[in-house]
């Protein structure tokens, strides 16, 4: 019986302290991200847009390559997407995220672009969800309930949208982004 009890106490300390230690990872985290790994020239895919060997930072950008990919959805054309006020832009390497309030409501705005936004594409085809192409719009265009991921010059670029409403509701929204991107891109 007080095996019991005590595995019963362990269990609640682990339930308040599993979200103290993920704060504390977030925090650290968001101040200092990990080094990317270095890229070994078979790791790059063809025509990714990022130079195999680069180290010099003062280097032009590649040809189609997107440096920030925050400019490809402003502030103001986030928040018209996500239908509410959203905090400034948390960019990320190949990524920029614009979140929700913290008082809500829960929404979110996510730009990938690069391989990660092929690799989003892929996993979302092979998990069987549906794609509707967008004819007209960069050279390749897909729409799902939550994302749009577009092609242009071989360079993808997807936005991702999270809202708790009817997902039908962000159809519209959703396919204007995608023209805003392919022009961008």
């Amino acid at each position: 019986m007080s095996d019991n009890r005590a595995y019963r106490r362990l269990a609640a300390l682990a339930l308040i302290a599993l979200p103290l230690l993920g704060a504390v990872g977030c925090a650290r985290s968001a101040s200092t991200p990990p080094p990317a790994p270095p890229a070994a020239a078979s790791d790059q895919p063809a025509g990714s847009g990022t130079p195999e060997a680069s180290v010099d930072d003062s280097s032009p950008t590649p040809a189609g390559a997107v440096s920030d990919p925050c400019a490809l959805v402003s502030k103001k054309e986030a928040e018209r997407l996500a239908g509410t006020r959203l905090e400034d832009a948390k960019p990320v390497r190949e990524s920029c995220t614009y979140p929700g309030p913290v008082t809500g409501p829960t929404a979110q705005v996510e730009i990938y672009v690069g391989d990660g936004a092929k690799k989003y594409l892929d996993i979302e085809r092979d998990l069987g969800h549906e794609l509707r192409p967008l004819p007209g719009v960069g050279d390749e265009t897909y729409v799902s309930l939550e994302a749009v991921f577009v092609n242009k010059s071989g360079l993808w670029a997807a936005v991702r949208l999270v809202r708790l409403n009817d997902p039908a509701e962000n159809r519209k929204p959703l396919e204007a982004i995608a023209r805003t991107v392919a022009d961008r891109l």
